[in-house]
């Protein structure tokens, strides 16, 4: 519980909401004009942002018939990408309280509500009965929970058989200590970086069959590039992006990320696994 404290506490920014609705009036925008897309670059708390989504999530072949289950869904940018792009039917739980009362307003501004339903939670103990849904996935959310076992173990739990889970976690792929602060943490104590194979062995004990893996390191390194570039020319930071959830820390957090990539470090992959039983 103390962990998990530390970790909501981590991500809790104080007027979140009202910094987004400051960003979409630097657009020109209202909550009743904002379009998923104009939300994007805030909407998308990972490596590559929504570019980095699209190319995970059409390997669901995601429809309308799917009641997926997003996992640390953050303030739900990703289950609303979901909803609109797919029209799956999507439950998103969150640790962080903030960042689900702002979801559900966001969901209301684009008339989402009766596809998204966000819900504050731990991803160790989730509300919902065994076999709800029919696809799962998380992304950058394994970072912060060390026991993997009790992850893996609870979505196999949630899910019905023939499901799919898919995984897009920063990983563990060389030697070398992790610099901090990083997004997702800001000292050691609260980070548990896992290597892919853990993560295959955690998803096999829980009765998962891995069918596909994919290493982004290269992805992730063209992606901080243009980022850079792009910050280099800009006066000043853009309406909406992932600067609103880091605040003044995110140059530094982005520089570390940077580090840790290119030294080979860590590296942010994806897994997909199947429920056989």
């Amino acid at each position: 519980m103390f962990k998990e404290n530390t970790i909501s506490k981590h991500y809790t920014h104080g007027s979140l909401l009202d910094s987004i609705r400051a960003g979409i009036e630097r657009l020109g925008k209202t909550p009743d004009t904002v379009g998923v897309e104009d939300l994007g670059p805030v909407d998308e708390f990972h490596i590559g942002g929504r570019e980095a989504s699209e190319s995970f999530l059409d390997r669901l072949q995601l429809s309308p018939d799917d009641h997926v289950l997003d996992v640390g869904c953050g303030i739900g940018g990703t289950s609303r990408f979901v909803a609109y792009r797919y029209g799956s039917r999507v439950t998103g739980i969150d640790l962080t309280s903030e960042y689900i009362e702002t979801g559900r307003v966001m969901c209301s501004w684009l008339g989402l509500e009766h596809l998204v339903v966000l819900e504050q939670g731990s991803a160790g103990a989730m509300p919902y009965s065994d076999g709800t849904f029919n696809t799962a996935y998380m992304m950058h959310v394994g970072m912060n929970i060390a026991d993997k076992h009790l992850l893996t173990s609870e979505l196999y739990r949630v899910l019905k058989t023939g499901a799919r889970l898919a995984v897009y976690d920063v990983m563990r792929v060389g030697g070398g200590e992790l610099t901090f602060p990083v997004p997702w943490a800001s000292t050691a104590q609260t980070s548990f970086v896992a290597t892919p194979g853990e993560y295959r062995n955690a998803l096999e004990l829980s009765g998962f069959r891995v069918v596909a893996e994919r290493n982004r390191r290269d992805f992730a390194l063209n992606f901080f590039a243009r980022l850079q570039a792009k910050a280099a020319t800009a006066d000043s930071p853009p309406p909406l992006g992932l600067h609103i959830f880091m605040g003044n820390t995110a140059p530094l957090k982005i520089k570390n990320m940077i580090e840790n990539i290119s030294e080979n470090r860590v590296a942010p992959v994806e897994i997909i696994a199947e429920k056989l039983s």
